[in-house]
């Protein structure tokens, strides 16, 4: 077990796109365990590669706390490797999103209903998963995350200057959480 520290808002690997992983290593899969017990240690909904500094196409999800409360609906912890998403559909629906990157920091994102993803789950078997709701919203924002886009990005630009302030909090380390940070240097 290990908890990562995660990186937060102006660190370059978050605006990089990731690799593809080729095959199922002992590391790799360390790494999804660590990916889980980080997450899970900051509360949070999912947490993607890039967040912990690696530049590998992986992130974990675990939306049951939240998706029962909303929809009834549970899933369980998820992992996708090399995820992409092949189809998109429905009406364009805005829901509140935060990031771990982005600690204490929460704005309304548009984004479609359902999606259609491809992937790898954790034994490396390829899944064909077509998602609604809150599980496709939490999908399509950790897959952002392996295209180097932040929810902050769909921010209008009188958004962005509301949040500015905060966003240079986080960037200059004064922003407290509950979890491990990348420190700033």
């Amino acid at each position: 077990m290990s908890i990562l520290p995660i990186v937060t808002y102006n660190d370059q690997v978050l605006r990089e796109k990731t690799i593809e992983v080729k095959e199922l290593t002992t590391e790799v899969k360390q790494f999804i365990e660590d990916l889980y017990d980080t997450m899970y240690n900051a509360d949070g909904v999912g947490i993607a590669a890039p967040q912990v500094g690696s530049s590998h196409r992986i992130f974990v999800i675990d939306p049951d706390e939240i998706s029962e409360d909303l929809e009834g609906k549970v899933y369980g912890p998820m992992t996708f490797i090399n995820p992409k998403i092949v189809k998109k559909w429905g009406e364009e629906k805005p829901y509140r999103e935060g990031c771990l990157s982005l600690p204490d920091l929460f704005e309304d994102v548009k984004r479609l209903a359902s999606i259609e993803v491809h992937y790898l789950n954790e034994n490396f078997e390829e899944i064909v998963l077509e998602a609604d709701g809150f599980l496709s919203r939490v999908i399509q924002h950790e897959i952002d995350h392996l295209e180097g886009i932040l929810f902050i990005d769909y921010l209008s630009r009188f958004k962005k200057r509301i949040v500015a302030k905060k966003l240079k909090k986080i960037q200059t380390g004064e922003q407290e959480t509950a979890y491990p940070l990348v420190e700033k240097g």
